[in-house]
């Protein structure tokens, strides 16, 4: 059945969803993966923007976190800042699972949203880290999306708005770091762990049809793809699922 990189990353981070799991996720492929797991194998999942949309039935998918799609039908409302104090206690930030993207991401999965230098063209400012970095660094899971390019994957970041794994290791512990760093990095062409240990960056999976040295390429820094498997393509139920209750509209797959 064919399928579309985006689909493909969307499907590979709905797996990783729990029936148990708070979602905190942005708009874009981050709902669309939540709405995925919680229409097909987790419904008891509870979707939480940070606008302060707590489970909204999203029967119409947002396209900003301030849409006022995202608060219809929610089983709460609550501020910005009681959203990100959630994420400041540990009882509650080990069940979240947050979302993230960003403009570069290095070998430890730390994260720039901030500024990229552009030489002699100078400095582009980005849209900063929201609740980004409150994300990255208390929620007990985090899954990042980035497209797979040399220009994303590099060997330093211009600027650091999320912590990662931070210079690997226990540095994230060393520096009083709640939550630990991102598990899975899920790009257009494979998905990315992190080893135990070092905390740097692997392939973990690489799509049907795409190559190892091909996707070693495309990273700035040394990366080990030796251990890597294959994925399992979208089944036809996910996809189906996916197309048809997820984004029946296609605003955010077209």
């Amino acid at each position: 059945m064919r399928y579309t990189s985006k689909e493909m990353m969307v499907i590979c981070a709905a797996r990783k969803i729990r029936n148990t799991d708070i979602v905190f996720c942005g708009t874009g492929i981050s709902v669309l993966a939540a709405v995925t797991a919680k229409c097909w194998h987790a419904p008891g999942c509870t979707i939480l923007f940070e606008t302060g949309a707590v489970d909204p039935s999203l029967e119409d998918l947002p396209l900003a976190v301030g849409d006022p799609r995202v608060m219809h039908r929610a089983s709460a409302f609550c501020s910005l800042a009681e959203t990100l104090a959630f994420l400041q206690n540990p009882k509650t930030a080990r069940h979240v699972v947050g979302i993230l993207g960003a403009a570069q991401i290095d070998c430890y999965g730390n994260l720039n949203s901030t500024r990229i230098n552009n030489g002699e063209s100078g400095e582009v400012r980005l849209p900063g880290s929201g609740g980004a970095c409150d994300m990255a660094s208390s929620a007990g899971r985090k899954i990042v999306f980035m497209k797979l390019e040399r220009r994303r994957f590099v060997e330093k970041l211009d600027y650091l708005t999320s912590p990662g794994w931070l210079q690997g290791g226990n540095t994230r512990e060393r520096h009083g770091l709640p939550g630990p760093g991102p598990c899975h990095v899920i790009t257009d062409r494979g998905i990315m762990e992190f080893e135990e240990g070092s905390r740097r960056m692997v392939l973990s999976r690489y799509y049907p049809g795409e190559s190892v040295r091909d996707l070693a390429a495309r990273v700035e820094f040394p990366i080990d793809v030796e251990s890597s498997k294959e994925a399992f393509a979208p089944t036809e139920e996910e996809l189906a699922v996916l197309r048809e209750k997820a984004d029946p509209e296609k605003l955010i797959l077209d």
